[in-house]
């Protein structure tokens, strides 16, 4: 395989000079689960040259229903090994640094200040993390989007990229609206799903992870990449990008 044969199919979409720009973009991704895991997919496939990849989890059993680097050979190897060995299956010129950390407040500065980065995906779980890295990358002028909850959703569809004050319905997107606005903190990008969340018929009561499915959190992460890499690569009109998804 060539460069040229890598990126062939990309370039008559967004143009040599496109293809570039990802070539020499950095891209942080925080959280290598069912989000991350397919934005980092979509934004190898498309040719983004260096990647910052954090998590500290192993694969479970319970991954392999909706996280694409998740299979029977994986479970119980780390994230950001799996992932590692995924890019450069994939693309062996891409650089990847890996960070095998439980992301919180105390780390995530670090991780933002390590070289010139050019997009942040903030694909975790942690609300402490989200806050940390939102407030990080605004404080740095780093551009950043980060993915509300996918879980106990059912409609792929409904997902939209936008301004967080502009969600709606989505729980952990009023959180995040309340701490940022506490903060001081406008105009963050993030996702989210105008689908009301499905009662979960397993719980009976009980507080359990969420419900899950294979074709919701890989939406959401494609559609964070493809975001992400019409950013990057200077592309469409910005307002277009932003509509989200229609399928």
């Amino acid at each position: 395989m060539t460069d040229s044969e890598f990126t062939s199919r990309t370039a008559r979409l967004i143009g040599a000079d496109g293809v570039a720009r990802l070539a020499a973009s950095t891209v942080l991704i925080l959280g290598l689960g069912g989000v991350g895991g397919y934005v980092l997919e979509g934004l190898v496939r498309a040719g983004v040259g260096r990647f910052l990849l954090a998590d500290c989890d192993v694969f479970t059993e319970s991954n392999l229903n909706r996280q694409i680097l998740a299979t029977r050979e994986t479970i119980g190897r780390r994230k950001t090994e799996v992932a590692r060995e995924r890019v450069k299956s994939i693309n062996p010129e891409a650089s990847v640094e890996t960070f095998d950390e439980f992301l919180d407040a105390g780390n995530i500065p670090d991780l933002l200040s390590r070289g010139e980065i050019s997009f942040c995906v903030d694909a975790v779980d942690n609300v402490t993390a989200k806050i940390a890295a939102v407030t990080e990358a605004t404080r740095r002028g780093i551009p950043i989007v980060t993915c509300m909850g996918t879980g106990n959703h059912l409609d792929p569809s409904r997902f939209v990229i936008g301004d967080i004050e502009k969600s709606a319905v989505c729980p952990l997107a009023r959180v995040m609206r309340n701490e940022l606005r506490r903060r001081g903190i406008r105009g963050v990008k993030a996702l989210w799903s105008t689908d009301p969340p499905c009662k979960d018929a397993a719980r009976n009561g009980e507080r359990t992870p969420p419900a899950s499915v294979s074709f919701v959190p890989s939406v959401a992460g494609l559609t964070i990449a493809g975001y992400v890499v019409r950013k990057l690569a200077e592309i469409g009109d910005p307002s277009e990008i932003e509509k989200g998804v229609s399928l």
